[in-house]
């Protein structure tokens, strides 16, 4: 063949090998065997091995191909991948659907009930249709590009089907779910059996697993399969979609496989007669399903609930019954945490549950203990919450042993031997000695963790190992530390030294929220921590900042400002910041990921009630576009959203000459 057929012939073979992919994985057929498939595969590799300038990056040759990877890279999700609330059961069911209609006024015109895949969820990102990047949720706000290791999932398109829909798309992000069938997860333990490997306790931790492979050869031979649950920026593409239900239909006409068991559902009636067949029917799936996720299914009433915290309020994951078991409480131990929170732990006689094998659960705090009545040597009902969190149902008082002790918090810290004190109206017993050895080791942990300052390599071991032969006592030495210092220690070599040192070094440079996030202040997680830096930009205005303006934060809490505003007002904490800047850690600026310009620059403050949006959820898109909110009315006010029974501050727009402007024409100016 001349070149200009082999190009032909190339083009051919590609486009049969898809079919056959997708007739197989997609459409659960299949057309030709599997040896004429690897057949085909074999002589378009050959080809283009011979011309690599025919090479495409949707070419089926390139599910598998590459160098093994260095390490993952971190990616900003355009928009945040939110995380959903639990019910389990008809009535907390019903106080969400109450929730919404009255916001909306009425109850939703039907509801969308999926299968909630125990995957993990993946954002696929199309360019022109083509397939450019693959990105795991991580903690919502940045992911790692595993694009590599999903492209050998057969059933996800590495090119959307375009040509025969008509749809012109330029962007489109698809969310979907990665999971690892029974099936394959059982070949999977086989082979970890012959080669003497630790076996996988259940499919979502091998899929997990299987994804962040740095070798992509080792993902392609795990076998994982795909199901989407959605898309982003739907709007862009409402000549097509108006709900969720079409939103699959739309999917499968681009070549993903759709869950055919997903339906459509009136009213809750319904959507409980759903959840009660695939609660019974579930073991017979060839994959694991944990619940049902149900979704409001009208699109545009999706848009008007939008979100609340850290999920949509618009869908919620109704969860099945968790599989209970009985075991033996063989000790109730006391842990310390970063924050010097003491927390019970029952050492249980070790058993299978969901999956899994599970030696320990928490009581949380005392109180828990003392309501369930948990002893050492009781027989105990255990389940996973949520299928997650191993979890102490209940005790069966009739297999108590005789002499059996209730159980109380200790007065001194098992650590330290500080005092523990219990806050007045509060739960949880604490270490008061700041310098406790394992409060200040669980700080060193998170302030290196992944979603902190990610420092590769430096593990709770290695922290351990410089804290005890006193290298390090807080987060700032960590940056003093040179080569030289690493090398003598035990197991430490050269090349070892200069790895932790490189990575400490890289890391001084560092986004506001994760460095908010590192400092490891009680109540902030990562989405407090993303909403302090987009609130406030900068950790200079942060140290400045009023208790009313952190206070009037969405999804801030009176007492949780508090906390926020009088960690910042600790001298020593503080220092704590400067003494990080002087040792070289570069706090960047926050620029907020997503819809970050319409609003820059303009001020914002809300009085009234608003027709469909709450004042929260207003502040909240405030900041999301860029725009500034401030509790009360000045003439540097650039507008006032005016809602029903507005106070004061209305009159004094009126006085001051501010734009008075209603929850409508807001909208607008973010649409």
């Amino acid at each position: 063949m001349d070149k200009k057929q082999t190009k032909q012939r190339i083009e051919k073979l590609r486009k049969e090998i898809d079919k056959i992919r997708y007739y197989y994985h997609v459409l659960d057929k299949q057309i030709v065997p599997d040896s004429v498939k690897d057949s085909l595969q074999h002589e378009l590799y050959k080809l283009e091995k011979e011309y690599p300038g025919f090479v495409t990056p949707d070419s089926p040759t390139q599910r598998i191909g590459g160098k093994p990877l260095d390490k993952f890279n971190k990616v900003k999700h355009e928009t945040p991948m939110l995380s959903m609330e639990d019910v389990f059961n008809n009535a907390e069911l019903a106080d969400w659907e109450a929730r919404i209609s009255r916001i909306l006024g009425k109850k939703p015109d039907g509801y969308f009930c999926e299968q909630k895949m125990d995957g993990l969820a993946i954002s696929l990102l199309y360019k022109n249709g083509l397939l450019v990047q693959a990105t795991t949720r991580g903690d919502g706000v940045t992911g790692e590009d595993v694009t590599q290791n999903v492209k050998t999932i057969e059933s996800i398109p590495l090119n959307l089907a375009l040509q025969d829909t008509g749809y012109t798309l330029q962007d489109l992000e698809v969310r979907g779910e990665v999971f690892l069938p029974k099936n394959s997860f059982e070949k999977i333990n086989q082979q970890q059996i012959a080669n003497s490997q630790q076996l996988f306790a259940n499919p979502r931790n091998a899929a997990a697993g299987s994804i962040r492979q740095l070798d992509s050869k080792i993902t392609a031979s795990r076998h994982l399969d795909f199901l989407p649950y959605g898309m982003k920026n739907v709007t862009r593409y409402k000549l097509y979609v108006t709900n969720q239900e079409q939103i699959y239909k739309f999917l499968n006409k681009l070549g993903f496989k759709i869950n055919k068991h997903n339906k459509f559902c009136k009213n809750l009636e319904e959507v409980n007669k759903f959840h009660q067949y695939w609660n019974r029917a579930r073991k017979k799936l060839p994959y694991l399903t944990d619940g049902v996720v149900v979704k409001v299914n009208d699109l545009a009433t999706q848009e008007r609930l939008g979100f609340i915290g850290k999920a949509y309020r618009w869908e919620i994951a109704y969860k099945f019954a968790a599989e209970q078991v009985t075991t033996v409480v063989k000790d109730i131990i006391v842990q310390v945490g970063r924050t010097g929170a003491l927390t019970p732990v029952a050492v249980l006689e070790p058993v299978n549950v969901s999956g899994s094998t599970v030696s320990r659960a928490t009581l949380h705090n005392e109180d828990e203990v003392h309501r369930k009545d948990v002893r050492i040597g009781d027989t105990v009902i255990l389940q996973k919450a949520g299928d997650v969190i191993p979890e102490v149902v209940k005790v069966l008082k009739n297999l108590r042993p005789k002499n059996t002790h209730q159980f109380n918090m200790p007065k001194k810290c098992p650590i330290c031997g500080g005092r523990v004190i219990r806050p007045e109206g509060g739960a949880i017993h604490r270490c008061a000695d700041p310098k406790c050895v394992v409060r200040v080791k669980r700080s060193l942990y998170h302030f290196a963790s992944k979603s902190a300052f990610d420092i590769e390599g430096l593990g709770p071991k290695i922290v351990d190992q410089l804290f005890e032969s006193g290298l390090i006592k807080s987060p700032v030495d960590l940056f003093k530390l040179t080569t030289g210092d690493l090398q003598p220690l035990e197991r430490f070599a050269e090349k070892s030294a200069q790895n932790i040192f490189d990575a400490i070094q890289k890391s001084k440079e560092i986004e506001l929220d994760r460095f908010i996030y590192a400092l490891g202040i009680r109540i902030v997680g990562n989405e407090t921590a993303v909403d302090l830096a987009a609130q406030f930009g900068s950790i200079n205005n942060l140290i400045k900042a009023k208790y009313e303006d952190i206070e009037r934060m969405y999804g801030v809490a009176e007492k949780s400002a508090k906390m926020i505003y009088e960690w910042f007002q600790n001298k020593k904490n503080v220092g704590l910041i400067h003494d990080l800047q002087k040792v070289g850690v570069k706090i960047k600026p926050y620029h907020s990921p997503v819809k970050a310009n319409k609003l820059t620059g303009k001020s914002f403050v809300v009085t009234g009630t608003l027709p469909t949006i709450s004042r929260d959820d207003a502040h909240k898109k405030i900041i999301q576009y860029g725009g500034i909110v401030h509790l009360s009315v000045s003439a540097k006010t650039d507008f006032v959203i005016l809602g029903e029974n507005p106070g004061s501050k209305f009159d004094k727009a009126k006085k001051l000459g501010v734009k008075i402007i209603d929850e409508k024409e807001f909208l607008k100016m973010i649409k």
